[in-house]
């Protein structure tokens, strides 16, 4: 049995699992591209088809998690994990190692579905934006961190330790949940098919399948970032892993900064108003990339640290305002909720894996699009931002 502490803890560290299995490897893309004679589009394939399994499977875990608990599903899940990352550390060319991020994202899935649910299921409504906003600050630390140590162990060892120390981190994550007691309290009656039903439910609730699709969109610019730092630090700039580590460690720290600063504000001025600077933010550091405001790096850097905070500001409470569209089967919201999250994140990691003339303007222009789309919506419309039913109304 976990304490709360603890339970807030393991949350934290479930729901890192993505940012631990990508930043902590970022570092590395240069140096297999060149070992193993790839392009950078083959080397993003490791990123990509990641998450794509990652959100395939995640689409299973919510809705099983729902009729069977979360605990016994996390436990397979992590297991998965662990295997695929082991395999990553023994794989000896890019079609294998993609295999085993297959493997790997089809793991990591169990972890941030389940650890959104589990949310769900022990925190009330009104304390649950704020353990979101909390492990939005202690979660940010992973990617902060990640990039730092996989840096670090590039220098001294070799790539392959980084998914060594990944399987480790899933085991620590697999004791702490086998120590931890089930948090689904009144499991679904339905059969595993009829759950897996639950998603034409959660299709046809407008409201909610609104506000997940417009709250994803931020996603865009920041994994185009994450799946273009490595070529555009390294390769255009010219630094070594380490130094890109330090640079990446920025964006994460902004991130972790937003949060924080979300846990603050969010009983002051109220979740629409934290959301209103978030979006207006996400719009002006894109904008400042696409006005080459800054030289060298820090022309991407510092604009993409203003974004990363916003993205941070923002995240909690719309995650929270989407799960407030439902009722019931908080595992299958949260499932889609996080496919829908990142399979457009796939997609901006494929996006600026091609062959752009200046990748920072890309992002750039990703991030003025989408800050001003949503904000756009977020502020003419104010019914759907307050969460109202809106004419077409809205199905539970």
């Amino acid at each position: 049995m976990l304490s709360k502490n603890k339970l807030l803890l393991l949350l934290s560290l479930l729901a890192a699992f993505p940012p631990l299995s990508t930043d902590m490897y970022l570092a590395a893309i240069p140096l297999l591209q060149k070992a193993w004679n790839q392009p950078l589009a083959m080397l993003n394939l490791t990123l990509v088809c990641f998450f794509i399994s990652y959100c395939v499977f995640l689409l299973f875990y919510g809705p099983l998690s729902d009729r069977f608990g979360r605990r016994p599903l996390l436990l397979v899940g992590i297991a998965i994990f662990i295997m695929g990352s082991l395999l990553c550390a023994i794989s000896d060319q890019v079609f294998v190692l993609i295999i085993s991020r297959v493997i790997q994202g089809a793991g990591a899935a169990s972890a941030s579905a389940l650890s959104m649910a589990i949310t769900k299921d022990v925190y009330k409504s009104h304390e649950r934006g704020r353990i979101l906003a909390y492990i939005g600050v202690i979660m940010a630390l992973a990617p902060m961190l990640a990039p730092v140590f996989g840096g670090w162990v590039l220098t001294r060892f070799s790539w392959r330790w980084i998914f060594v120390i990944q399987s480790i981190v899933g085991l620590i994550a697999w004791i702490g949940v086998f120590r931890m007691s089930e948090t689904l309290k009144v499991p679904s009656a339905m059969g595993v098919f009829q759950t897996a039903g639950i998603y034409l439910r959660l299709l046809r609730n407008r409201r909610y399948l609104g506000f997940s699709l417009m709250m994803s969109l931020v996603v865009l610019p920041h994994f185009a970032f994450i799946g273009g730092s490595a070529d555009i630090y390294i390769t255009r700039f010219g630094l070594s892993e380490q130094v890109f580590s330090y640079f990446f460690a920025l964006n994460a720290a902004s991130i972790m900064a937003g949060a924080f600063l979300c846990t603050r504000l969010l009983h002051r001025i109220g979740s629409r108003r934290i959301l209103t600077l978030g979006f207006a933010g996400i719009m002006l550091g894109g904008l400042g990339m696409v006005a080459h405001l800054f030289p060298g790096p820090w022309g991407l850097a510092l604009p993409m640290a203003l974004l990363s905070f916003s993205f941070g500001l923002s995240r909690p409470p719309s995650n929270n305002l989407v799960l407030e569209q439902v009722d019931q089967y908080a595992g299958a919201a949260s499932s889609l909720l996080i496919f829908i999250y990142f399979m457009l994140g796939a997609f901006a990691m494929w996006l600026i894996s091609l062959e752009w003339s200046d990748k920072v303007h890309t992002i750039g222009v990703l991030g003025t699009v989408v800050g001003g789309f949503i904000l756009g919506i977020w502020l003419f419309l104010p019914g759907a931002a307050a969460g109202k039913p809106t004419s077409g109304g809205a199905s539970r």
